[in-house]
């Protein structure tokens, strides 16, 4: 080979193997994905979405022109991205880039951008170089794309979710999440129905403004909703894809256990928010120093055990933590506030490559519990969020305390990794109540309400269990009200 290119002719040689390598990348596109998360690699989900396409989708972006460094590589990460999509799916996948509103009257264009608002795509004004040597200049950027699929038009804010505040941060972010915000858009746009999702009540769980954003702001938007009594029915109605079971404060008694354990097994889902200690801060406040964490006695502890998991009576701690406002002393008449990381509030992240996780940031944990993984034939566990290297736990009766953040603790007693804040558990589930149902029950069950008892999911399902119901609450502020979940109240 170095005979060919030290040749006489040598040249040549060389200049055709760069002409046939330019010529196999315009055709063939290929990125290496050299992230130990395998941030940039497609997930098996999004690969049979794509696959299973019936009719095109066609994809705007609207990041085109002249744009600022970090958006013009927010808009090469989607060209590579959607390339990718469209090897996957072929002409199922058409795409292409537009600056919106050019060469269109101002009339026209101020229509357009009111469209685009009501797509729920709004502009971020930008401080872009107009020209090299020329002073910068305000530029309106449309961080967002229109998908279209037959006579539907749905819009994507690529930034939404993101406090811009962060700056070029914020953008990457919104970079390693392109494939879940374009995968999404796709299921939702080409989906001729969409999934009933239940929040259940009955058993104190909150309908208060600390779940507005929840509600409000994520599951009405995305999802037909309805809230459920889990008393006010003999079974919870199959016609529920999902359940969500946030913070419950008042036990569950057997009955209602069976109907979300019939519900589990004739195919239903659960994601269950469960704060099993009573701990919130407000209490810490009210008490100006300290006080116990206890048992909040829900009597879900054999249930969930079943299913594969045991959340314990414990708090997680943590070094990676958020800072919260404190007292340190007194300046004159005036307190000295300072911000102390408090270790009672992990930041948790993902260290799984599963889609329901992958390329999330720091989430903000508030009085979480650890979750043990159990044995339960046939189910399989994924750790979805968990502490940093540098946690530990502290068992019931666990004190809370201002003073972990005002003293430097020794740092060598946080010496366990990963402890499991949310686990995904899939397979077959076992019901709780086999051979421990009367005769009489079942007999209500099949006449009653037309739905036999089964002691197994005929097909594999799945379920999520989170020691933290306070990860979907969102902070109410008296100046504010309701403020979104990914905003913190001392931000």
């Amino acid at each position: 080979m170095n005979k060919v290119f030290s040749g006489k002719y040598g040249w040549i040689a060389l200049v055709l193997l760069l002409a046939i390598v330019s010529y196999l990348g315009s055709i063939v596109h290929y990125r290496i994905d050299l992230t130990q998360e395998k941030r940039y690699t497609l997930s098996t989900p999004t690969k049979r979405l794509l696959e299973n396409l019936k009719e095109p989708v066609s994809i705007t972006v609207l990041l085109a022109g002249d744009l600022p460094a970090g958006f013009r590589k927010l808009s090469n990460s989607s060209s590579e991205l959607l390339e990718e999509f469209r090897e996957i799916a072929g002409n199922k996948i058409q795409f292409k880039f537009e600056k919106p509103g050019q060469n269109l009257a101002d009339t026209s264009r101020g229509m357009l951008y009111d469209s685009l608002s009501r797509l729920g795509i709004n502009p971020t004004n930008v401080r872009a170089q107009a020209k090299s040597g020329e002073s910068s200049e305000q530029t309106m950027v449309f961080p967002g794309a229109v998908l279209r699929y037959k006579d539907r038009v749905m819009g994507v804010d690529l930034l939404k979710g993101q406090s811009f505040a962060d700056g070029f941060n914020s953008l990457n972010k919104a970079e390693a999440l392109l494939e879940y915000k374009f995968g999404n858009a796709i299921e939702k746009i080409v989906a001729d129905s969409l999934p009933l999702i239940g929040y259940l009540t009955g058993n104190g769980q909150p309908l208060t403004f600390n779940v507005y954003d929840l509600i409000e702001g994520t599951l009405k938007p995305n999802y037909p909703f309805g809230i459920l009594n889990i008393d006010s029915v003999g079974i919870i109605p199959p016609v529920y894809s999902a359940l969500l079971v946030v913070k419950p404060t008042i036990k569950f008694t057997d009955q209602q256990k069976l109907k979300l354990d019939q519900y589990v097994m004739h195919g239903g889902k659960i994601i269950w928010l469960v704060d099993q200690l009573y701990a919130e801060l407000d209490s810490l406040q009210r008490a100006a120093s300290d006080f116990v964490a206890f048992d909040r006695g829900l009597n879900l502890d054999d249930i969930l055990f079943k299913y594969g998991v045991r959340i314990n009576q414990d708090l997680v701690m943590d070094l990676q933590c958020e800072r919260v406002p404190l007292v340190v002393g007194n300046v004159g008449n005036q307190p000295q506030v300072e911000f102390l990381p408090w270790p009672y509030f992990p930041l948790v992240s993902s260290y799984s490559n599963h889609p329901v996780s992958k390329n999330l940031d720091l989430i903000l944990s508030i009085f979480a519990n650890s979750i043990d993984t159990v044995e339960s034939p046939g189910i399989r566990k994924t750790v979805l969020l968990a502490s940093s290297a540098n946690s530990k736990s502290l068992s019931t009766p666990a004190p809370v305390s201002w003073n972990s953040a005002k003293i430097e603790e020794d740092q060598q007693t946080y010496t366990e990794k990963h402890i499991p804040i949310a686990v995904l558990l899939e397979g077959k589930f076992s019901s709780l109540y086999t051979n421990r149902i009367s005769s009489a029950m079942r007999d209500t069950l099949v006449n009653l309400y037309r739905q036999p008892f089964v002691s197994e999911t005929p097909y594999e399902s799945n379920m999520i269990v989170i020691s933290d119901a306070d990860l979907v609450m969102n902070v109410v502020t008296q100046n504010y009200g309701p403020i979104p979940m990914r905003m913190h109240q001392f931000d």
